[in-house]
């Protein structure tokens, strides 16, 4: 016979693989809809007609809002479930940034050999971790208010002339001062997507078949092409520069 405290334990396992692989799929969804949406909002990229001719098209045919209401739900979800693992007290905090201080100081010389932890070698991954979840705290913030925003753009015609989104209203608003929050928006959410499936590959198995060094090597990749997309639409949105591909679909003249 188990003893007694056998299937608690059991039953508390099972609980939190079904977190883990929840808060794993939430977040794989999350990062391939957030890869997506840039995509989708890069047609600015071939000026305001591109935009609002995609725009109109996922609007019209029910695509665009069902998914604002799909995302928010699973953007709450993860938010709820990834938190699990923030430490919720001030003295855990502190730790944490204290290990954060220690393993950034660490090999840096003796300079820094007071460090509590400096007596260990620089652990990547646990410094990964470290800026996912400080990254994971902007994104909840900046995120929420975004994914809001959007929904009230795509559900109601409280923005602009009509129902949905357009071009006019998104440059009017970025270039009235929203860049800045849409800038750190990016960096924090680009940063912690690309942390994320690097640390859920390594997780389910993916580093048996490659080498941590290589997932990095893909990871990076990911991290500074979207990073850098994201960062040509913000200033294309913020005026800053015209549409590089503008004449692709050219504004029709008056």
């Amino acid at each position: 016979m188990l003893p007694g405290p056998a299937q608690p334990a059991r039953t508390e396992s099972r609980r939190q693989l079904i977190y883990e692989l929840l808060s794993g799929g939430s977040g794989l969804l999350l990062a391939l809809f957030m890869w997506g949406h840039m995509v989708l909002v890069g047609t600015i990229l071939t000026g305001e007609r591109g935009f609002d001719w995609l725009a109109t098209a996922l609007e019209d045919y029910y695509v665009a809002q069902p998914t604002v209401i799909v995302i928010f739900a699973l953007f709450l979800l993860h938010a709820a479930l990834a938190s699990r693992k923030i430490p919720a007290q001030l003295r855990e905090r502190k730790t944490i940034l204290k290990l954060a201080r220690g393993l950034a100081d660490s090999g840096r010389g003796s300079a820094y050999s007071a460090s509590e932890f400096s007596v260990f070698r620089p652990h990547v991954d646990s410094l990964l971790w470290i800026w996912q979840v400080r990254t994971g705290m902007v994104v909840l913030v900046l995120g929420s208010f975004h994914i809001v925003l959007l929904g009230v753009d795509v559900l109601t015609p409280l923005f602009g002339e009509r129902t949905g989104i357009e071009a006019v209203t998104s440059l009017a608003r970025v270039q009235s001062g929203l860049w800045l929050p849409y800038a750190v928006l990016l960096v924090c959410v680009e940063f912690h997507a690309s942390i994320g499936l690097y640390r859920l590959a390594i997780k389910w198995g993916a580093g048996a078949m490659l080498r941590r060094e290589t997932l990095r090597v893909i990871e990076h990749i990911l991290l500074w092409f979207f990073l850098g997309l994201g960062t040509v639409v913000l200033l294309v949105l913020a005026g800053a520069i015209e549409p590089p591909l503008q004449f692709i679909m050219p504004d029709s003249g008056p």
